[in-house]
Order: C-alpha cells, then structure tokens, then sequence
C-alpha cells in the first residue's frame, strides 16, 4: 500500500531550491582562451564583482573567442533586478573591452545553473545533414520553446546556416592580400541602401521608389565581389582568392543520434518555476 501510495498520492508543491542566477556572454573570434580572460572575463568580472545580493560568480573562456560568466546571488532576490543590476556593471566594463566585442554586443540574462532538459532531432534515413536539422531546430523548434512559462535559456549545441569564406593562402599572398582587405570589400559591397524615390516633388500622378539588391544571399553573388581592378581593365573577385560556400556559422559541434546527424539542444528554467510543469508543456 506504501509502495502504491508513493506513485499515486499528488504533488502540492516543489520547493524552490536552486539559487538565482544571470549569466553574461560575449564572442570574441579569432582569439585564444587565454586572450579572452585577459581583455574581456577581467574587466567585465572587476566590475560585476560586488553587486547587491551576488555571493560569487564563475567564469568561462574557450579557444573559439568565447567568454561566459554566471552570477550567483543569495535565496530571495528577485531574478529580474539581479539580471539588470549585472547588465549596469556590463554597461560601464564595455570600454575597457576591444571594440570588435562591443561592435557584437554582451548579452546579460536570466537562467537556472541546473539543466532542465536535453532534446536531440534527427533525421533516421540520413535524407538531410546537420546543417539542415540545426536550422530547422531553430526556426521551427526554438521559438515555440523559448515561450513557454518558466523556460530560462534554450542552447543549441551546432551552428546555423551561414555563408562561409575560406581564403586561399597561396592566391592571398600572390595578390598581396591580407583578410582586412576582404573585410573591407564585404562591407563596401554586401550593404544594405536606402535608395529613395522618383517623382516626390513632380507634378506627375505616380511616385515610384527605387529598389536596391540589398545584402548578397547565395555563394555565387558573393563570390562576384570585386576586391581590386586595374588599369588594363582586369577585376580581381573574391572568387579567385577564396573558396565561397554555404555551411555552417561555428563547427565546435558534431553532432550524432545512433549514427545519424542530429541537431541537440540543452534547456535550463528561471528560479522559482515547478520544472515537472515545464516539462509537461515541452512534451
């Protein structure tokens, strides 16, 4: 009776035991761990350190530029004054930090240390690749989780779908390049223009508004850049000093389901939620 009693008796309530927590990310790419703690976990944890209610903080840097520091703070305070108390101190490191980590931003936001849950999608006939899933994962998936009461974070464990630019070192260097100068023909280039109008001050009846291209979104246009011209008429493009193709933003994960690729996905809660609750909606 003792033993039936334990799976059928109901559950009142979940005491709220995991502390609050904010955690604050940031990317620096294309350095070491190394460089990461010392221009941009230093600064950020001299100023975060000290903050009301936080009893301590731990911090992480990996050799892909990325920097995570969590921020614990004691029983009782409320979670959405310890997220914007961090997000202050942030505010007034980002100075002190290189201006490509400012240019993408620092994120600051609320979350449970704990991991709620682990989902993996996969495709068993191996008819798509993990780029694919991972997309499909974050457009059609994510969105629908991140709304649910109680969901903290949803972390992807891949990359998403984005137009990658691998440089040739030997065709570089006979051209005298260096990645700036690429850089600088990307932005130049690959732009976004508010182009105006025809007819807004005419006496004519219609008013038609210029439409411009825009940004690039396939390989080929991409690899039709031009990086430099000459005088006898000759045009230099990405496409001769770069292999263009579309793949993934970040491969520091490969991911597998039983052999076939697969697209995984770890899900933490905000303090003070009934995880069982939460658990049910993401069924």
């Amino acid at each position: 009776m003792g033993l039936v009693s334990l799976f059928q008796l109901p559950i009142e309530q979940f005491p709220d035991m995991a502390l609050p927590t904010v955690n604050v990310m940031t990317t620096y790419a294309g350095v070491n761990a190394e460089t990461v703690i010392k221009s941009v976990i230093t600064p950020l944890e001299e100023s975060i350190n000290g903050v009301e209610g936080m009893t301590y903080m731990t911090s992480s840097a990996s050799n892909t530029g990325d920097a995570s520091i969590t921020v614990y703070f004691k029983k009782g305070v409320n979670p959405d004054m310890a997220a914007i108390n961090v997000q202050n101190r942030v505010q007034a490191a980002l100075a002190l930090m290189p201006a490509e980590v400012t240019r993408q931003g620092v994120t600051t936001e609320k979350d449970q240390s704990g991991e709620l849950m682990t989902i993996s999608l996969y495709s068993d006939n191996k008819q798509f690749d993990e780029n694919f899933i991972n997309n499909y994962m974050s457009i059609n998936i994510i969105p629908k989780l991140k709304r649910i009461t109680g969901v903290g974070k949803v972390m992807m464990y891949g990359g998403n779908y984005n137009m990658r630019l691998w440089l040739k070192p030997d065709k570089m260097a006979q051209y005298k390049l260096v990645p700036e100068d690429i850089s600088t023909a990307l932005a130049n280039q690959n732009i976004e223009a508010a182009t105006g109008a025809f007819g807004e001050n005419h006496d004519n009846t219609y008013v038609y508004t210029m439409k411009y291209r825009g940004r690039f979104s396939t390989p080929e246009q991409f690899a039709n850049i031009m990086i430099r011209s000459k005088a006898d008429g000759q045009i230099l493009r990405l496409g001769d000093v770069a292999r263009v193709e579309m793949g993934a933003d970040s491969y520091n994960y490969t991911n597998a389901v039983d052999g076939h690729p697969a697209a995984i996905m770890m899900i933490q809660q905000t303090s003070g939620t009934n995880a069982s609750q939460i658990i049910k909606e993401i069924d």
